[in-house]
């Protein structure tokens, strides 16, 4: 006799709606009563505002369908532990300290899930909701959850379903999201009713996530911008074994660390395919030294590497100081021009 799925209700509702959000297929969504006709740039920022807009009403009405009719609890943060399998690249970004601000001001306006933790008697697991339990935990406040008993599968469906709605998670990390379901032995099903998504999708999921090392991947990180074909492209490249060797080398670099995730992206790619400019690869630069001013109200960490050099001034009148220096630019530099007319004879 089948095991009663208790969100299988939820799976075909929510599955039908990540659907009709998701799919390329989709017709697109009806013109807005006295609007623009969805021409050119405008028409398209309109489609794409009216496509998160959908999204965000999709994981708020998948949190209400798990949440009907249960009570909802305050919980001590220090009883709640993060689910078993993670689905984002990165925790704490600007986006975190904006949900922080808003629930300092508002209040945590919507519970997230748990689970009785199955390993650990009196403490929690939680389904979806990380951000807002960190969120809460951050400002020292009791976490607002409702507690139902799910199992493996339940759980990980429950989290993929929530979190596939929202606009913040790219690509990259639901792909990552379905190879951790996949390392767990959850059968495909389950990983297409997580990630509300097709068979043919999760398979390019997982050839992606299968095939680029995941060193790359977490060094390149979330590339919000970067959709499936891009790292469809990418992941074809490591499949001459020596770009992977190749790969590691080059995120090691400064360039590639300073940048943000979309353009590390676009950093590794054309330096794969032969696009960049970059003929050597030149390891990451250490600290070479520091300065400290006489009172210790100043100092700076100074950095080499290649063409570059950076100062970065820290401490008490570090930003004052750096302000000085921007102004004094072109002195300094005429005062180094000369110096080094007089060195060299020039």
């Amino acid at each position: 006799m089948a095991r009663k799925n208790v969100l299988s209700g939820l799976i075909s509702e929510a599955s039908e709606k990540f659907t009709a959000v998701n799919s390329p297929q989709t017709a697109p969504a009806p013109e807005r009563s006295g609007g623009y006709k969805g021409v050119g740039a405008l028409g398209a920022v309109t489609r794409s505002i009216d496509a998160l807009a959908a999204k965000a009403d999709a994981a708020k009405e998948i949190e209400a369908k798990l949440t009907a009719g249960e009570v909802v609890i305050e919980l001590d943060p220090d009883m709640i532990e993060d689910s078993f399998i993670s689905d984002r690249l990165v925790q704490l970004d600007s986006k975190f300290e904006e949900l922080v601000e808003a629930i300092r001001l508002r209040g945590q306006d919507s519970p997230i899930l748990v689970r009785p933790h199955p390993a650990h008697p009196g403490k929690y697991q939680i389904a979806f909701g990380h951000r807002r339990a960190r969120a809460a935990k951050t400002l020292g406040r009791p976490v607002r959850a409702v507690v139902k008993k799910l199992d493996d599968r339940d759980h990980v469906i429950a989290q993929g379903q929530e979190n596939s709605a929202r606009a913040d998670l790219s690509f990259i990390e639901r792909a990552m999201f379905a190879g951790r379901l996949e390392e767990r032995t959850f059968d495909r099903e389950t990983i297409m009713a997580a990630l509300s998504a097709d068979k043919t999708t999760v398979s390019k999921m997982l050839s992606v996530i299968n095939r680029i090392p995941k060193a790359v991947v977490d060094a390149i990180g979330p590339a919000l911008a970067v959709g499936r074909d891009r790292w469809h492209d990418l992941a074809t490249r490591f499949d001459a074994p020596e770009n992977a060797v190749r790969a590691e080398q080059f995120i090691a670099t400064q360039d590639f660390r300073d940048a943000v995730p979309d353009d590390r992206f676009d950093l590794l790619s054309g330096f794969l395919t032969g696009r960049g400019t970059r003929k050597a690869i030149v390891p990451s630069a250490q600290p070479v030294s520091e300065w400290l001013g006489d009172n210790g109200a100043a100092k700076a960490e100074i950095k080499a590497g290649g063409k570059k050099f950076t100062i970065a001034l820290k401490a008490k009148n570090g930003p004052a100081f750096g302000a000085y220096i921007t102004r004094n630019l072109d002195r300094l530099y005429q005062a180094f021009q000369d110096e080094t007319k007089s060195e060299t004879g020039d």
